[in-house]
């Protein structure tokens, strides 16, 4: 998709504030500072309309970004992050929860995941619950830039076999730096719209 049109429309926290629309939404989950802001300026082709933050746990609202006036793009709080108190996170995991489970505009989920990295029980236990809840999941692997291309297949089949990856799933191995998956992850997303 060659995307002309992007804006942030509204941060809302709960189903009363969310856009008033019948377009269909893709929601991005992932740890704090995995790279979800990144993953959307790359597929969107802006610098900063999605704020990348150097401070985790910066994003506590449900973002949506209308893109094309086609779809929109939701950016839930990212997970795993220790400075938040228990009270602050289990908010958040219940406002993230009512979205993925209640929403029906809402048709798959990129699950983004640092490819550096053996997923966290975090990344395990949301990908787990998006199985259990039969939403559709695109798994995508972020970072991969930070990686020499020959030990990518190593990671990727390190991250598949803790998932207990579905191979039905999308996999896309993914930099906002080279802009490599872009396209493919343009097309595992148009396949819900």
């Amino acid at each position: 998709m060659k995307v002309n049109h992007a804006e942030i429309v509204i941060s809302a926290v709960s189903p009363e504030q969310y856009p008033k629309t019948p377009l269909p939404e893709i929601a991005l989950a992932g740890r704090s500072n995995v790279g979800k802001s990144s993953f959307i300026n790359t597929l969107i082709d802006r610098k900063g309309l999605a704020r990348t933050s150097s401070k985790p746990g910066k994003t506590q609202t449900l973002n949506f970004y209308l893109i094309e006036e086609a779809l929109h793009f939701v950016d839930v709080p990212g997970y795993g992050y220790a400075k938040v108190s228990k009270t602050e996170r289990a908010k958040w995991g219940e406002m993230i929860e009512t979205y993925l489970t209640q929403r029906e505009q809402m048709k798959a989920v990129v699950s983004v995941i640092d490819m550096r990295h053996d997923p966290t029980a975090d990344d395990i236990q949301m990908y787990q619950f998006l199985k259990y809840y039969k939403i559709p999941v695109i798994v995508v692997a972020t970072k991969a830039d930070k990686i020499p291309r020959g030990k990518w297949n190593k990671h990727e089949s390190a991250i598949k076999k803790n998932l207990n990856f579905d191979p039905s799933d999308d996999f896309i191995v993914f930099s906002s730096e080279t802009k490599t998956g872009k396209e493919e992850a343009w097309r595992a997303i148009e396949k819900y719209l």
